[in-house]
């Protein structure tokens, strides 16, 4: 069927707000993106069978004794970017997140011949961003829901709520005002430790996320991650703008998609990035074994032991009609506009990662993400890499260092080698675009 050209002016001009189905607060979506929504949800369906004949797949084949994808996908020494999904399309019922609000900016491509994000450039340019949710100090928990499902990644954690949280000091407020998320540190275990994760109730489509991190989990059997997610994986997508395992010191940046986005070019000149390409252009997770486009910074303080020692520093991660990128920010090199609330990404130079629009419709492949921290233990990818050496920051192997065949076992008995396993979080502020 075919709608006249007025018809469809006029349904643009009406449909200013959507309505969340719940009959929640209205949900604005800038009118631009309304007639393709319309057209998306036809081919909605088709994407869910081709997903789910996957899973199917993958779980015949578990019934035949073959290895899955995801432990597959560990391979070179553990130098692929290994990302197994860590979310589900529901994964707490019994808790609710505000309605969604849709931006898209209308920044041009990150430059790519300016610095490699290690100055302190002074953006005299007006920010064409606004703040939309902050958050930080003692009020840092409002607005956040504490996720209580077992580990999508296979980690060896018991995710707790909020009053288990406070009351076992997983989680508190510093004399600094900054937040703290760690593991459990008990000596010995016989099951699964304790741990934070924790997910924003505000979600959005198209933004700019800043976090300012003084320190982060790390050691032998942690796997932190800082990211964002859509209600329905891969579907609607998943960035890791924070990720990596055991002692690593180069962050991985990563995005997990449905079939159809993919990286232009493994040259990352032609991509206009600092970082490295650690795996293949293909995003689409289904069609990788769930490793995504990955990109390892080339700072070699960006992650770990490494940014702890440093004060840490800050992520930023923006989400426009250009694309994805991701810039980090060692303590030192902070760019001024960023303390000022009034950020210019365009003056930031050029970023560790970016996932140009031209071949991954950032709008297409991503929607309704919320902001996620958390740290499990061992799991798919830090078990896997546990006997892997020549990774920046694990030259010598997790079993060579402690001297212990699994990362279960090591984990298990030796809480207090878990004493770096903790997050130290100033802020996280997400910005929607003025236009």
């Amino acid at each position: 069927m075919r709608f006249s050209i007025d018809a469809a002016l006029l349904v643009l001009a009406l449909a200013n707000t959507l309505v969340d189905p719940v009959g929640a607060m209205p949900t604005y979506v800038p009118k631009r993106h309304l007639l393709k929504r319309a057209t998306d949800g036809f081919h909605k369906t088709a994407l869910r069978h081709s997903a789910g004949l996957a899973q199917d797949l993958r779980i015949a084949l578990r019934g035949l004794g073959v290895a899955s994808p995801a432990r597959l996908s560990v391979t070179n020494g553990g130098n692929a970017p290994f990302c197994v999904p860590k979310s589900k399309s529901n994964p707490n019922p019994n808790t609710t997140t505000t309605p969604a609000v849709t931006s898209t900016s209308t920044s041009k491509r990150p430059s790519s011949t300016t610095s490699t994000g290690t100055s302190t450039p002074s953006s005299t340019a007006q920010s064409d961003w606004q703040l939309a949710k902050s958050y930080s100090g003692n009020t840092f928990f409002s607005g956040w829901n504490f996720f209580t499902g077992g580990d999508p990644t296979n980690g060896i954690v018991q995710y707790v709520d909020q009053a288990t949280a406070q009351s076992s000091n997983l989680t508190s407020i510093n004399s600094d005002g900054n937040i703290i998320m760690r593991v459990d540190t008990t000596p010995q275990v016989t099951g699964n430790r304790p741990s934070v994760r924790i997910q924003s109730q505000f979600s959005f489509t198209g933004g700019l996320v800043i976090m300012d991190s003084v320190h982060m989990p790390t050691g032998c059997g942690t796997w932190p991650a800082f990211w964002t997610n859509g209600p329905t994986w891969p579907q609607t997508g998943e960035i890791d703008i924070v990720e990596g395992v055991n002692d690593y010191t180069n962050n991985q940046a990563t995005i997990h998609t449905n079939s159809g986005c993919d990286l232009p070019s493994s040259n990352v000149t032609a991509l206009g990035i600092s970082g490295s390409i650690v795996g293949g252009t293909n995003c689409a997770a289904l069609e990788t074994g769930n490793q995504g486009c990955g990109v390892r910074a080339s700072q070699t303080n960006s992650f770990g032991a490494a940014f702890n020692s440093i004060g840490g520093g800050v992520y930023a991660m923006r989400w426009d009609d250009s694309g994805i990128a991701v810039w980090f920010f060692a303590r030192g090199s902070i760019p001024s506009d960023i303390t000022a609330n009034a950020p210019v990404p365009d003056g930031w130079g050029t970023p560790s990662a970016f996932w140009p629009a031209s071949t991954c419709n950032p709008f297409e492949f991503f929607q309704n993400h919320s902001v996620i921290f958390d740290t499990t233990l061992c799991g798919d990818w830090a078990s896997g890499v546990w006997t892997a050496s020549g990774i920046p920051g694990q030259e010598q192997s997790c079993a060579q260092r402690t001297g212990v065949a699994t990362c279960e076992q090591f984990v298990r008995q030796n809480g207090t080698a878990l004493s770096e396993a903790y997050w130290e979080v100033k802020g996280v502020q997400i910005y929607q675009s003025k236009s």
